[in-house]
């Protein structure tokens, strides 16, 4: 202090200095409490601010392991120096490591072995941490595929894992730090490894099918083709690439493929198949199945065609035999009478067909003669030789047919029909005038021929009114001698079908119907175990006729049920007088012969008075397509079974539903149809049917019988595959009742 402030100061009284200086206090002391009232507050907002910072680590903290527990990638945080300073439980578990006890441990320490596709082992920390190239914060380093061999594992790769890794700035405090995510691809990469193997299987199945195979694009053009495709065709499957599929065709099926395509991409059916032929490389035709299925995509697109092509030509060539078989006389190659019946309709439903079609009728002179004298192999040839002349008669002006037999007829298709036809019999006339020629006889045969010309009451008729009008002319010629034809007119007797019925019913009542039996043998020894009875008809001008030239009359007649009711009464007088008490005789029923009882009556009134042994009568049931369950019909079936009358079902194989038979009518036993005998040993389908029907019918323990067995080797194959009896012209024809003579064995020959 100054002498001068001194001295001032030095006036004043002391109360006065006293209390500036407590002013002075007072100053000093609350600008004190002001700057650490300051510092409290400044403070206060530090630790509020820590602590915020505090629940905002925790939150992000609570936050990053829900996370973590959550998503498919597993992430590690690796110091520069290989230390590990966190890990999630999803890279733990990927790595196959405990993660608390590995945060602080450098990675090579951990028990991890890592290979790389190879197989080799690699170095963890090379793999996880530090890399080359995360020289920088935020470059992320190539991802690398790794395999991880977990503890107790026994393959070195037993789990695939997609590594990355990402330099982060103060990953470790202030120093940076490696991120590294882990994403265990071993599923996805089975999955790739599966359909690898798959398309692999795939083409190797498709290159080596035994049948053609292509994968076709959504425009119906071929992508690719495998070898048996390519040989199908006569061409390679280089050849093959890019080609159009429907142009594998003729034109005039492309309209139809096309159709089917257009479906399928429409989603109007999942798959389709057509049968259609197709031109090979050296132009010849081959018929093939092709079927087509549409692969889609997994979103429901359609992506391509999976196309398969299958060689039908032998199959439709067998089934064309079959259907050939079904329509034509298996002696001559003629139409039989169910293709000559629809030729012949088909012909007269066309307008305009007055004076262009007429009907021929031939019936050989003095046949049978030839049959009795020289055998059915003679009578063959010349049936044979007849055929032959009709065809060349005819000379493609019709169709020629044979009914059964001798007899014969012309569907003679004509501009001018009436000139046609008598052109046609006069040249059957003049081819048959020369001798036939069998072995070393010369045999005449003549002809006689009935023409009955289309005129609008025939036409109006249909094919059976036709029929039975140049049947009545062939009568006539029959009648007035050798070598005849003869025109229907409106005054011949058996001109209607009232006239023919009333003939019938006469040679009924006359006794001109007769009952022949054919013999049924063991096919184990060719011993004679029985008799399937065959009606005929003795006619006094017409000779013996078979059953197919006047059975359909009877049954559009209805006289059914009389002739069974005939036959039935005949056949139990044979098997009452036979000496021979051990074979038995089958009878032919038809449905129309079943369903009011008189014929089921009659048959057991006729072996209730002979007294006869269950067994010795059985009945084979025919057009078993007309037999509904639980008709009429089937009630008297059962009442006959039931008295020990067994049943048999004939034409074994060819109904609508003859399997159904089996289990709904009480039959004992099946008659397979001679149209699969014939078939056998040659034809390989055939003998399939045989086989199969065969196990079917012995897994029913079923009487098994084989029509139409005609040479050894067919009896051989039979019987070896199951089939235990047999009948047809090997063992001998239908003959008459007085021609069969008991052996000392109690068989019949």
């Amino acid at each position: 202090m100054s002498s001068a402030a001194t001295s001032a100061f030095g006036y004043l009284g002391v109360d006065e200095r006293l209390g500036a200086v407590s002013v002075v206090i007072s100053f000093i002391a609350i600008s004190s409490l002001v700057w650490v009232l300051v510092l409290m507050g400044r403070q206060r907002r530090e630790v509020d601010r820590a602590n915020e910072l505090l629940a905002l680590s925790r939150e992000l903290r609570h936050r990053y392991d829900a996370l973590q527990s959550v998503t498919k990638e597993g992430v590690l945080v690796v110091s520069l120096d290989g230390t590990l300073l966190d890990i999630s439980e999803r890279a733990a578990t990927i790595l196959g490591v405990d993660g608390d006890a590995s945060i602080g441990r450098r990675l090579t320490d951990l028990p991890v072995v890592l290979v790389n596709e190879q197989g080799l082992a690699m170095n963890p920390s090379a793999v996880l941490g530090y890399r080359t190239g995360a020289g920088r914060a935020g470059y992320t380093v190539d991802s690398e595929l790794v395999g991880v061999a977990l503890p107790g594992g026994t393959s070195p790769q037993a789990r695939m894992v997609q590594v990355a890794s990402q330099l982060v700035p103060a990953g470790d405090g202030e120093a940076p730090a490696v991120l590294t995510t882990l994403v265990d691809v071993t599923g996805s990469r089975q999955v790739e490894a599966a359909l690898s193997r798959s398309e692999t299987q795939f083409r190797v199945a498709m290159e080596n099918a035994p049948i053609g195979m292509a994968l076709v694009d959504l425009d119906w053009n071929i992508v690719e083709a495998n070898t048996a495709l390519a040989e199908l065709l006569g061409t390679s499957a280089e050849a093959l690439r890019g080609y159009p599929m429907e142009a594998l065709g003729p034109p005039e099926s492309r309209a139809g493929e096309r159709l089917e395509v257009d479906r399928l991409l429409g989603g109007g059916q999942h798959r389709f198949s057509l049968e259609k032929r197709y031109q090979r490389a050296d132009d010849h035709l081959v018929w093939v199945v092709l079927d087509a299925a549409l692969v889609r995509t997994p979103s429901g697109e359609p992506d391509h065609f999976v196309v398969q092509v299958r060689d039908s030509t032998e199959s439709r060539l067998q089934a064309e035999m079959l259907t050939h078989r079904a329509m034509h006389d298996p002696l001559t190659g003629l139409a039989n009478r169910t293709l000559l019946q629809e030729v012949l309709q088909s012909v007269l439903e066309q307008p305009g067909v007055v004076d262009r079609v007429a009907v021929l009728a031939c019936d050989l002179d003095g046949f049978k003669e030839i049959n009795d004298r020289y055998g059915h192999p003679a009578g063959d040839e010349v049936l044979v030789h007849v055929a032959g002349v009709l065809r060349a008669a005819t000379a493609r002006r019709g169709t020629v047919a044979r009914l059964g037999g001798d007899e014969f007829v012309v569907v003679v298709q004509d501009v001018d029909g009436p000139k046609a036809v008598f052109e046609v019999a006069a040249a059957i006339h003049a081819g048959l005038a020369e001798p036939v020629r069998v072995a070393r006889r010369r045999l005449p045969v003549a002809a006689s021929i009935g023409i009955a010309l289309a005129d609008p009451d025939t036409v109006a008729g249909g094919a059976p009114v036709l029929l039975a009008a140049a049947d009545a002319a062939l009568y006539k010629a029959k009648g007035a001698g050798r070598g005849r034809t003869e025109v229907y007119d409106q005054t011949m007797s058996r001109s209607s079908g009232h006239d023919l019925l009333r003939e019938l019913s006469a040679a009924l009542e006359a006794g001109e119907l007769v009952v022949h039996y054919q013999p049924i043998v063991d096919l184990a020894d060719g011993r004679v175990v029985g008799y399937e009875a065959l009606v005929r008809w003795q006619h006094p001008y017409r000779g013996l006729l078979l059953p197919a030239a006047f059975l359909p009359l009877a049954q559009e007649a209805g006289m059914a049920v009389p002739l069974g009711q005939y036959v039935a009464s005949r056949v139990a007088e044979f098997v009452a007088t036979s000496p021979d008490r051990s074979t038995w005789v089958s009878v032919n029923v038809s449905a129309d012969q079943l369903g009011d009882g008189e014929f089921a009556t009659t048959l057991l009134a006729e072996i209730s008075r002979h007294r006869l042994m269950a067994g010795r009568i059985v009945v084979e049931l025919t057009e078993s397509s007309l037999v509904a369950s639980g008709t009429r019909i089937r009630h008297e079936l059962t009442q006959l079974s039931a008295a020990g009358v067994p049943i048999l079902l004939d034409d074994f194989g060819t109904g609508v539903s003859p399997l159904s038979y089996l289990r709904e009518l009480p039959v004992a036993g099946v008659k397979l149809d001679m149209s699969f005998t014939s078939g056998i040993p040659d034809d390989p389908t055939a003998g399939k049917v045989v086989r199969a029907l065969g196990a079917l019918a012995r897994e029913l323990a079923m009487v098994t019988i084989a029509e139409g067995i005609e040479h050894s080797e067919q009896a051989d194959y039979l019987y070896r595959n199951g089939w235990r009896y047999g009948q047809g012209w090997l063992y001998g024809g239908a003959q008459p009742a007085e021609s069969i003579v008991p052996t000392e064995t109690g068989a019949a020959q």
